[in-house]
């Protein structure tokens, strides 16, 4: 079991995160699960793991919304090839390089990620921790 249950990523334009997101974790069979007015949960299997929002929400302030601060989500891809479609299919949505995918030894010698920058300028990375 996981020890987040979801996380929610807030985004300045709606509609324009929702097709980046949807393009680019499809070949991590990521897809959108749920919707709510400008809130999309995406995930595998029905569960909606991941979110991204536009506007406040019940516990934020306009005042909180101003700054979108750069955030850091790693995905869980089932094998390399996943994250060589990731990063393809994310820079083909508009994502921009945020490193391409290759091992990186600095994490431990099987860690095999790609990095791009969202629209907003959050680093989606996808990732596997083993060979495949």
């Amino acid at each position: 079991m996981s020890l987040i249950d979801h996380v929610t990523l807030v985004v300045s334009d709606y509609a324009r995160s929702k097709a980046f997101f949807e393009k680019a974790l499809a070949p991590l069979g990521v897809k959108p699960i749920m919707e709510f007015g400008k809130a999309c949960g995406f995930g595998r299997d029905k569960k909606p793991d991941f979110w991204i929002g536009e506007g406040p929400t019940s516990f934020q302030t306009p005042e909180q919304l101003k700054p979108i601060t750069p955030t850091h989500i790693a995905f869980s891809a089932r094998s390399r090839d996943e994250v060589d479609a990731f990063y393809t299919a994310a820079l083909a949505a508009g994502g921009r390089d945020f490193g391409k995918p290759g091992i990186r030894e600095i994490y431990h010698p099987h860690y095999y990620g790609a990095f791009v920058l969202d629209p907003d300028g959050h680093d989606i990375e996808a990732v596997i921790h083993g060979g495949g």
